[in-house]
């Protein structure tokens, strides 16, 4: 199931189909309240706050919009509107109905929002409570589990419930199973115990096996929640006052153009030297720049599938970048730490994407500093040594630049900056980079530092970037997207890696396994009345 019109991602709380929005002084209510008739795709209905897409387009909204436009937040309390149901999880008709990119696009987006949660905790002491007021399955528990606490309301009903294995024949592909066992410490054993059971666990046992933090009784529930939520807030490190408007998504800084099996995000510089940070809001350049970015990535990974290969190109002046960044990395309020992890994040978007990423660096780029990281952030990169193609009696040619920005602002899921990720284990390489940083590094500087992958010059640069592209497009997307990812993380695993990589794997050869999605398998059945018809072979 997908829809033959493009999916957009800009959202506003006044357009909310399927939550509510309601902040009081430094605690924020988040109510989920699903339109069972609002699926952005037709077919289902989002029944028992069960979400797809659409809903958790308007989820990642709205947090992005408390750590930008409400920095006196300290706690976000995520809850139901609906009686005695917290929420049933992702569309199970949704998913039965879907082609495998859409579930496997779904999934890697509902992750992602998750992730910015656990961000927001950690890095701007923003602190997500879940209240859980009924029922709370699936998808439902892994939105709890990306909170920081759980509160579960104590009325000998509610449970919690990872059933997705007992009736679906999949995975709890929301980072269920790796946060039971990393994040709350569950025992391995009940951790087993608890992804087999279609039934969930509930009162102290859920206590007890860490699957929740408190119980509250259901009288006077969300009296106490409130009650919680404030004495957590007196906990918060988190300190800011005159939020910022996140305004309507205009494409200033950020052009895309598509050609059938290619895409091309070019990214331009800042025009003018940086302002207040505060005056210049949402249009200030590194904002507005990483607002357009990260829209672009996703609508480019929804809705063309078959551009397998972006290339990725700056246009602008280096030092209005430095500049731009020095504003950012430099300020110590919580809008510049909102913004650096913003662009944190949507670096980290550009990592997990399955598109094979070709960076070029020609004359007139500003590939510097945490542009720079974009250039890193792909499979391969080349630096045009020698004039414009257009003019070859100009004296330009392509530079990057180190700056304080590529050592670690922005850290991949892995925990490593992407030079520690390209140099992994050296060292000495990584004390010779930053020896290199802060000034202009020419194609064939770039080229012995390991910083590009080759320097093509004005003769060869067209044939050579075209071959390089062609030959791409020639080998099976399967085996790329598997080589891609296996490539760009090396080194310690995290939460991160383990959801991206290792239950992403999983998920996704099991989303093709008759099993769950043949015509007797479980994920078709589900609802039916019957019972799913397993090949019992192992492999």
């Amino acid at each position: 199931m997908t829809t033959t019109t493009p999916v957009t991602f800009d959202r506003r709380p006044d357009e909310y189909r399927h939550w509510r929005l309601h902040v009081d002084g430094e605690v924020a209510w988040l109510e989920m309240d699903v339109d069972e008739q609002g699926g952005l795709v037709e077919g289902y209905e989002l029944k028992l706050n069960s979400y797809d897409l659409g809903v958790d387009i308007e989820l990642y909204d709205a947090t992005q919009r408390l750590r930008f436009e409400h920095p006196e937040v300290r706690v976000v309390v995520v809850t139901s509107a609906k009686d005695k149901v917290f929420c049933a999880g992702a569309n199970i008709r949704m998913l039965a109905a879907s082609e495998h990119h859409w579930k496997v696009n779904f999934c890697k987006f509902t992750n992602e929002t998750r992730n910015g949660m656990e961000d927001a905790t950690e890095h701007s002491g923003q602190t997500y409570v879940a209240a859980v007021n009924g029922t709370c399955a699936g998808g439902g528990y892994e939105i709890a589990l990306a909170c920081d606490k759980i509160l579960l309301i104590d009325d000998n009903s509610s449970t919690v419930a990872l059933p997705e294995v007992p009736l679906l024949g999949v995975l709890p592909g929301t980072g269920g199973l790796t946060r039971v066992v990393d994040k709350r410490r569950v025992r391995r054993d009940l951790a087993d115990v608890f992804a087999t059971r279609p039934d969930g666990v509930k009162g102290k046992t859920a206590v007890d096996w860490r699957l929740v933090d408190e119980l509250v009784p259901r009288q006077g529930f969300r009296e106490a929640v409130a009650k919680r939520a404030r004495e957590i807030a007196r906990e918060s490190g988190r300190t800011g006052e005159g939020g910022i408007e996140l305004t309507p998504l205009e494409h200033r800084h950020v052009d895309i153009e598509v050609r059938k099996d290619q895409a091309t995000i070019t990214i331009k510089g800042p025009e003018n030297d940086p302002g207040d940070l505060h005056e210049e809001g949402a249009n200030g350049w590194f904002l507005a720049m990483t607002r357009e970015l990260d829209d672009a990535i996703l609508r480019l990974r929804t809705n063309e599938v078959e551009a397998g290969t972006w290339i990725l190109k700056t246009v602008g002046d280096p030092e209005k970048v430095l500049a731009h960044e020095q504003t950012v990395l430099g300020g110590k309020d919580w809008l510049a730490n909102e913004i650096t992890h913003y662009f944190k994040r949507t670096l980290k978007r550009l990592d997990v994407t399955s598109r094979s990423l070709v960076a070029l660096i020609e004359p007139g780029s500003c590939f510097a500093g945490s542009l720079l990281e974009i250039a890193l952030a792909a499979d391969r990169q080349y630096i045009l040594d020698g004039p414009p193609i257009d003019d070859e009696d100009s004296d330009e040619r392509a530079t990057i630049r180190l700056s304080e920005a590529n050592f670690g602002a922005f850290p991949m899921g892995n925990g490593l900056t992407r030079l520690q990720t390209r140099f992994y284990g050296d060292d000495d390489h990584l004390a010779w980079l930053a020896r290199e940083k802060d000034h202009e590094l020419s194609a064939a500087e770039a080229v012995e530092l390991g910083l590009v992958t080759d320097a093509p010059d004005d003769l060869d640069w067209e044939d050579e970037i075209r071959i390089a592209l062609e030959g791409r497009a020639s080998l099976s997307p399967d085996a790329l997207t598997g080589m891609e990812a296996n490539h760009r993380f090396v080194g310690p695993e995290t939460i991160e890696t383990k959801i991206f990589g290792r239950l992403a794997a999983w998920q996704n050869w099991i989303f093709t396994r008759p099993n769950a999605s043949g015509p007797e398998g479980a994920l078709r059945r589900y609802g039916t009345g019957q019972k799913a018809v397993f090949d019992r072979k192992r492999v």
